[in-house]
């Protein structure tokens, strides 16, 4: 089996940040970030992405299991809209 094969295998969890078309932020989870994102952008997503289309990753942290995934976006969607952007600014090295 080819590496990329493997890679492809794997299903972490993902928190995740998009920036919206208006430019607000939307937090979630997923276990395929890539088909999530295409969801979103498909109008298939969120109800709250679903007219704030086009939607761009700006950040996400993988996990080993959907509850840390899901703990860690309760946390991240309990702060402020600033403390948001902060996240984001002090990753933003990964994209």
């Amino acid at each position: 089996m080819k590496e990329t094969d493997k890679q492809n295998q794997h299903q972490g969890n993902y928190t995740y940040i998009v920036k919206c078309s208006d430019e607000t932020l939307y937090t979630g989870w997923t276990n395929n970030l890539k088909k999530r994102l295409e969801a979103h952008n498909s109008g298939k997503g969120a109800k709250y992405t679903k007219n704030r289309r086009p939607v761009e990753l700006v950040y996400f942290e993988e996990y080993d299991t959907k509850q840390e995934a899901m703990k860690r976006e309760y946390a991240i969607k309990q702060l402020s809209r600033q403390k948001k952007l902060a996240l984001i600014r002090s990753h933003q090295s990964i994209f």
